[in-house]
């Protein structure tokens, strides 16, 4: 399997984001910015970690 194996850290944020019904919601807050979007961009911080981290675990050698 490798390097194949890192992918499946992009299915994090797909399976986060797949049910709005779970952070379709107002509470809780964080500084006064409703679930709902501090939630989401959450996860843009989150998948733009873990891009990072597949793109570094499955970079061959050649490719410096």
């Amino acid at each position: 399997m490798g390097k194949r194996a890192w992918y499946l850290l992009l299915v994090l944020p797909f399976a986060g984001t797949l049910f709005p019904q779970f952070y379709n919601r107002l509470q809780p807050a964080l500084f006064g910015i409703p679930f709902f979007y501090w939630y989401q961009l959450t996860w843009v911080i989150v998948t733009s970690a873990l891009l990072g981290i597949v793109v570094l675990a499955t970079r061959r050698s050649d490719d410096v």
